[in-house]
């Protein structure tokens, strides 16, 4: 009886992979988290490196894996379904996000920029930070009842929503 290595692609069947020495189809949970990481590959947006570690192989049983056609063809189409659906570009962008700040900042402090350029980054990062945005502080939650009376009268309760008490609790259970 052969015994599989850890990273060995099965032969045998090709809608399925050996990942951390278990034969894992395509068409299940963690093989299409496998193929849509692949595409994340493909985009560069997960380096080789970490995909073996987060799968357990090594980086010639991913070039074993890639060779295989079910595979081939299903990474291509989640390539294409991330990139009609924009699920690609938004990943690509948060990523380069990430570098703004830097950028925003090496401007806000060269003393040659224009004075117009260090302004609107100050507010781009200022943007980016959330202070001082006083439009997008989350609100406070609250119920508010409207009881049409009738000739323009209206009852209206507005309250906001506040966890009970004990002392309340304890009322509402002596109440029952």
């Amino acid at each position: 009886m052969r015994r599989r290595r850890n990273t060995d692609v099965d032969q045998t069947d090709d809608a399925t992979v050996i990942l951390r020495g278990v034969c894992v189809p395509l068409a299940s949970d963690i093989g299409g988290a496998f193929i849509s990481d692949v595409s994340r590959n493909k985009e560069r947006l997960l380096s080789d490196q970490r995909l073996c570690e987060k799968y357990g192989i090594t980086y010639e049983a991913l070039t074993d894996i890639a060779q295989k056609k079910a595979v081939r063809l299903a990474v291509d189409t989640e390539f294409e379904r991330r990139t009609r659906n924009g699920d690609a570009a938004r990943e690509a962008a948060a990523k380069f996000f990430t570098k703004a700040p830097e950028v925003l900042d090496t401007i806000l402090q060269d003393q040659r920029a224009n004075p117009r350029h260090r302004i609107e980054a100050a507010k781009e990062l200022r943007a980016t930070a959330n202070i001082g945005d006083v439009e997008k502080m989350p609100t406070a939650e609250r119920f508010v009842i409207t009881i049409n009376l009738g000739a323009d009268e209206k009852l209206v309760i507005d309250k906001p929503i506040a966890p009970i008490t004990p002392e309340e609790a304890k009322e509402n259970r002596d109440a029952d």
